[in-house]
């Protein structure tokens, strides 16, 4: 069954009325018609089962036959705190780890970061990042959309490091912390948000894991393999879930 996220404002008692993006979606590309079946979120973690019962030039108008939980979304919540790789590979991320189960994601600048976003060009880039974690919610039947926050600088993680139970630095230069070992060590019971901080081509340098360290971050080795950036990420995130259970781990 197709999925749209849409407004609450979009919903009025059993009515849902869809403009925009979505009506030409439904009209034009999947050539709906009255009676279909669609499933539509506000990403409040509910799903509505709509039917269609009416088509104008600009606006599908459906009826709400089902209200029910989403159940796909992971219990552990994850924030990643990738610096912004070269080219659109944060494009790339941003698709694939909202597809595994992120939370949030937090484009950072590191001391090693090389694209510098201002003015417009920052603007529109966050846009175009949340369309694509729009995007690759709906396709994989998400019930939340993992909001792209603003771009931080390293230090300013000194003001949010309290709301996370967990902070994980998977870095190539750290040789005795290993993952599986760190997480058989935690009450998984009361780790229930974890911040993952993924460095930029060529990695944290030394300093900046001090200073990850003096925030309660934990270095950590996902291997023998260098891995790039836009890999790291999906890795270790696909551990984190599957050891809390969300991709098959219990």
């Amino acid at each position: 069954m197709h999925r749209f996220f849409i407004t609450a404002e979009s919903i009025e008692g059993e009515v849902v009325r869809i403009t925009g993006g979505d009506f030409n979606h439904i009209s034009h590309s999947l050539r709906l018609k009255t009676g279909d079946m669609i499933t539509i979120s506000i990403g409040d973690g509910w799903d509505y089962i709509v039917e269609l019962e009416d088509f104008t030039d600009k606006m599908v108008t459906g009826r709400i036959a089902e209200k029910r939980r989403n159940l796909n979304e992971p219990g552990l919540k994850v924030t990643l705190g990738q610096a912004i790789p070269k080219k659109n590979n944060m494009d790339l991320i941003i698709q694939k780890t909202t597809e595994i189960g992120v939370h949030r994601i937090i484009p950072l600048v590191t001391r090693r970061t090389i694209v510098k976003l201002e003015g417009k060009r920052r603007v529109k880039r966050l846009e175009r990042w949340q369309r694509i974690a729009k995007e690759a919610a709906k396709q994989s039947q998400r019930g939340f959309i993992p909001r792209i926050e603003e771009i931080r600088h390293l230090k300013d993680l000194e003001e949010i490091k309290d709301n996370y139970d967990l902070i994980l630095i998977p870095w190539e230069d750290e040789e005795d912390n290993y993952f599986k070992d760190i997480w058989n060590n935690i009450n998984d019971d009361q780790v229930k948000s974890v911040l993952l901080l993924i460095g930029p081509e060529g990695g944290f340098p030394a300093e900046e894991i001090d200073f990850l360290k003096k925030l309660g971050g934990i270095p950590l080795t996902l291997g023998p393999r260098i891995l790039r950036t836009e890999t790291a990420g999906l890795v270790a995130l696909t551990m984190l879930l599957y050891e809390s259970g969300d991709l098959g781990g219990k």
